[in-house]
Protein backbone atom coordinates (compact mmCIF):
# COMPACT_ATOMS: atom_id res chain seq x y z
CA UNK A 1 0.00 0.00 0.00
CA UNK A 2 2.77 2.39 1.17
CA UNK A 3 4.54 1.72 -2.59
CA UNK A 4 1.44 2.21 -4.23
CA UNK A 5 0.61 5.52 -2.53
CA UNK A 6 4.32 6.55 -3.31
CA UNK A 7 3.88 5.70 -6.91
CA UNK A 8 0.29 7.52 -7.05
CA UNK A 9 1.75 10.69 -5.62
CA UNK A 10 4.66 10.85 -7.66
CA UNK A 11 2.62 10.43 -10.56
CA UNK A 12 0.17 13.29 -9.47
CA UNK A 13 3.50 15.32 -9.38
CA UNK A 14 5.02 14.39 -12.19
CA UNK A 15 2.35 14.68 -15.28
CA UNK A 16 1.83 18.49 -14.39
CA UNK A 17 5.76 18.52 -14.76
CA UNK A 18 5.47 17.17 -18.08
CA UNK A 19 2.79 18.82 -19.37
CA UNK A 20 4.28 22.18 -18.79
CA UNK A 21 7.71 21.04 -20.26
CA UNK A 22 5.63 19.72 -23.31
CA UNK A 23 4.18 23.04 -23.86
CA UNK A 24 7.09 25.65 -23.16
CA UNK A 25 10.15 23.68 -24.35
CA UNK A 26 8.55 23.94 -28.20
CA UNK A 27 7.67 27.07 -27.84
CA UNK A 28 11.35 28.24 -26.66
CA UNK A 29 12.69 26.06 -29.34
CA UNK A 30 10.70 27.51 -32.33
CA UNK A 31 8.90 30.46 -31.42
CA UNK A 32 10.32 32.87 -28.43
CA UNK A 33 13.38 32.15 -26.01
CA UNK A 34 15.41 34.55 -23.85
CA UNK A 35 19.31 35.04 -23.56
CA UNK A 36 21.35 35.66 -20.75
CA UNK A 37 24.13 38.14 -21.86
CA UNK A 38 27.50 36.89 -19.84
CA UNK A 39 29.57 39.23 -21.47
CA UNK A 40 30.01 43.03 -22.56
CA UNK A 41 30.77 42.63 -26.00
CA UNK A 42 27.32 44.66 -27.00
CA UNK A 43 27.77 47.19 -24.81
CA UNK A 44 26.73 50.13 -24.53
CA UNK A 45 23.37 48.45 -26.24
CA UNK A 46 23.51 45.24 -24.39
CA UNK A 47 25.09 45.10 -21.16
CA UNK A 48 26.22 42.37 -19.00
CA UNK A 49 23.25 40.92 -17.04
CA UNK A 50 20.56 41.85 -19.33
CA UNK A 51 17.87 38.87 -20.05
CA UNK A 52 16.98 39.73 -24.10
CA UNK A 53 13.81 39.04 -25.87
CA UNK A 54 14.53 36.46 -29.05
CA UNK A 55 12.60 36.80 -31.80
CA UNK A 56 12.90 33.08 -33.49
CA UNK A 57 9.79 33.76 -35.77
CA UNK A 58 11.39 36.74 -37.44
CA UNK A 59 12.76 35.26 -40.44
CA UNK A 60 11.29 31.48 -40.65
CA UNK A 61 9.57 28.81 -38.51
CA UNK A 62 11.64 26.16 -37.66
CA UNK A 63 10.85 22.35 -36.27
CA UNK A 64 11.59 22.23 -32.69
CA UNK A 65 14.65 21.08 -31.48
CA UNK A 66 16.37 21.48 -35.02
CA UNK A 67 17.29 23.72 -37.66
CA UNK A 68 14.91 22.21 -40.14
CA UNK A 69 13.29 24.88 -42.03
CA UNK A 70 9.07 24.69 -42.36
CA UNK A 71 8.27 28.27 -43.29
CA UNK A 72 10.31 31.62 -44.78
CA UNK A 73 9.26 34.93 -44.96
CA UNK A 74 12.48 37.45 -44.41
CA UNK A 75 16.22 37.36 -43.74
CA UNK A 76 18.38 39.42 -41.19
CA UNK A 77 18.82 42.81 -42.48
CA UNK A 78 21.89 44.61 -41.93
CA UNK A 79 21.41 46.62 -38.41
CA UNK A 80 19.75 43.85 -36.55
CA UNK A 81 20.67 41.94 -33.68
CA UNK A 82 20.42 38.32 -33.79
CA UNK A 83 21.41 34.95 -31.39
CA UNK A 84 23.57 32.52 -33.57
CA UNK A 85 25.67 29.67 -32.81
CA UNK A 86 29.36 30.20 -33.68
CA UNK A 87 31.09 28.47 -36.79
CA UNK A 88 33.71 27.83 -34.99
CA UNK A 89 32.69 26.45 -31.42
CA UNK A 90 28.96 26.00 -31.53
CA UNK A 91 28.76 28.95 -28.56
CA UNK A 92 24.99 30.83 -29.08
CA UNK A 93 26.27 34.26 -29.38
CA UNK A 94 24.62 37.80 -29.78
CA UNK A 95 26.06 40.49 -32.03
CA UNK A 96 25.15 42.73 -34.92
CA UNK A 97 24.51 41.72 -38.55
CA UNK A 98 27.57 44.05 -40.28
CA UNK A 99 26.95 42.69 -43.68
CA UNK A 100 24.47 40.84 -45.96
CA UNK A 101 25.42 38.14 -48.52
CA UNK A 102 27.28 40.05 -51.57
CA UNK A 103 28.44 43.15 -48.81
CA UNK A 104 31.69 44.07 -49.08
CA UNK A 105 32.82 44.68 -45.22
CA UNK A 106 36.40 46.65 -44.32
CA UNK A 107 37.42 48.57 -41.33
CA UNK A 108 39.79 51.22 -41.36
CA UNK A 109 41.29 52.71 -38.27
CA UNK A 110 37.81 51.23 -36.51
CA UNK A 111 36.48 52.90 -39.23
CA UNK A 112 33.28 51.18 -41.13
CA UNK A 113 33.33 50.58 -44.37
CA UNK A 114 30.23 48.78 -46.26
CA UNK A 115 30.42 48.13 -50.10
CA UNK A 116 32.90 51.06 -50.19
CA UNK A 117 30.88 53.84 -48.45
CA UNK A 118 31.91 55.21 -44.78
CA UNK A 119 29.91 54.76 -41.57
CA UNK A 120 28.90 57.97 -40.37
CA UNK A 121 29.85 58.56 -36.63
CA UNK A 122 28.01 61.20 -34.38
CA UNK A 123 27.76 62.39 -30.57
CA UNK A 124 30.82 60.82 -29.76
CA UNK A 125 31.85 60.76 -26.18
CA UNK A 126 35.37 60.34 -24.21
CA UNK A 127 35.04 59.09 -20.75
CA UNK A 128 38.68 59.90 -18.88
CA UNK A 129 37.81 57.47 -16.31
CA UNK A 130 37.57 54.20 -18.18
CA UNK A 131 39.03 55.63 -21.54
CA UNK A 132 36.12 54.42 -23.33
CA UNK A 133 34.73 56.30 -26.49
CA UNK A 134 30.99 56.11 -27.51
CA UNK A 135 29.40 57.12 -30.47
CA UNK A 136 26.54 56.65 -32.68
CA UNK A 137 27.44 54.52 -36.33
CA UNK A 138 25.06 55.23 -38.88
CA UNK A 139 25.51 52.87 -42.09
CA UNK A 140 22.04 54.08 -44.41
CA UNK A 141 18.95 55.21 -42.41
CA UNK A 142 19.79 52.19 -39.72
CA UNK A 143 21.85 53.73 -36.48
CA UNK A 144 22.94 52.50 -33.20
CA UNK A 145 25.42 53.18 -30.60
CA UNK A 146 29.27 51.84 -30.46
CA UNK A 147 31.60 51.69 -28.21
CA UNK A 148 35.97 51.46 -28.36
CA UNK A 149 38.18 51.12 -26.24
CA UNK A 150 41.57 52.62 -27.39
CA UNK A 151 43.85 50.73 -24.60
CA UNK A 152 42.84 47.38 -25.71
CA UNK A 153 44.89 45.22 -28.43
CA UNK A 154 41.79 44.29 -31.22
CA UNK A 155 41.43 44.19 -34.60
CA UNK A 156 40.95 47.95 -35.72
CA UNK A 157 41.89 47.23 -40.05
CA UNK A 158 40.47 44.38 -41.53
CA UNK A 159 39.32 42.79 -45.00
CA UNK A 160 38.09 43.99 -47.22
CA UNK A 161 35.98 40.88 -47.01
CA UNK A 162 32.90 39.87 -49.62
CA UNK A 163 30.35 38.33 -47.82
CA UNK A 164 29.66 34.96 -49.59
CA UNK A 165 26.07 34.03 -50.26
CA UNK A 166 23.86 32.65 -47.64
CA UNK A 167 26.31 33.74 -45.34
CA UNK A 168 25.99 37.48 -42.73
CA UNK A 169 29.06 39.20 -41.38
CA UNK A 170 28.94 40.01 -37.55
CA UNK A 171 30.05 42.53 -35.19
CA UNK A 172 30.30 43.33 -31.52
CA UNK A 173 28.82 47.02 -31.10
CA UNK A 174 31.90 46.93 -28.13
CA UNK A 175 34.43 46.87 -31.63
CA UNK A 176 37.52 46.55 -29.66
CA UNK A 177 36.32 43.94 -27.12
CA UNK A 178 34.40 41.57 -28.92
CA UNK A 179 34.82 38.13 -30.17
CA UNK A 180 32.97 37.97 -33.87
CA UNK A 181 33.21 37.49 -37.24
CA UNK A 182 36.67 38.89 -37.44
CA UNK A 183 37.95 35.97 -35.25
CA UNK A 184 35.94 33.12 -36.39
CA UNK A 185 34.32 34.26 -39.92
CA UNK A 186 31.09 34.38 -41.75
CA UNK A 187 27.81 33.01 -40.00
CA UNK A 188 25.66 30.60 -41.92
CA UNK A 189 22.12 31.54 -42.31
CA UNK A 190 21.01 27.88 -40.81
CA UNK A 191 23.09 29.24 -37.77
CA UNK A 192 20.93 32.21 -36.94
CA UNK A 193 18.58 31.86 -33.94
CA UNK A 194 16.31 34.75 -34.06
CA UNK A 195 16.33 38.41 -33.80
CA UNK A 196 17.19 39.91 -30.69
CA UNK A 197 14.44 43.05 -29.82
CA UNK A 198 14.34 44.28 -26.35
CA UNK A 199 15.99 43.81 -23.18
CA UNK A 200 13.26 41.96 -21.08
CA UNK A 201 14.91 42.75 -17.85
CA UNK A 202 18.35 43.36 -16.21
CA UNK A 203 20.20 41.50 -13.01
CA UNK A 204 22.98 42.81 -11.95
CA UNK A 205 25.48 40.67 -11.22
CA UNK A 206 27.57 43.09 -9.01
CA UNK A 207 24.66 44.19 -6.71
CA UNK A 208 22.91 40.85 -5.51
CA UNK A 209 21.26 40.24 -8.79
CA UNK A 210 18.72 43.12 -8.25
CA UNK A 211 17.34 44.58 -11.28
CA UNK A 212 17.72 47.72 -13.43
CA UNK A 213 14.09 49.88 -13.94
CA UNK A 214 15.62 51.39 -16.70
CA UNK A 215 16.61 48.66 -18.53
CA UNK A 216 13.01 46.68 -18.56
CA UNK A 217 11.67 46.34 -21.51
CA UNK A 218 14.47 48.34 -23.24
CA UNK A 219 13.76 48.59 -26.66
CA UNK A 220 17.27 47.30 -28.93
CA UNK A 221 16.22 49.04 -32.28
CA UNK A 222 17.26 52.52 -31.10
CA UNK A 223 20.63 54.14 -30.11
CA UNK A 224 21.34 54.47 -25.99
Amino acid sequence: MKNGRKQTLRNNWLQPVLLVAAIILPIRSAIADWYEVPSGSMKPTIVEGDRIFVDKLAYDLKLPFTTVHLAHWADPARGDIVVFYAPDDGMRLVKRVIGVPGDVVELRADALYVNGAPAAYRSVMNTAATGEITAEESVGVRRHAVMFLPDVVAFRNFGPVRVPPGEYFMMGDNRDNSRDSRYFGFVPRAAIVGRASRVIVFLNPVDHYLPRRDRVLRSLDAPN
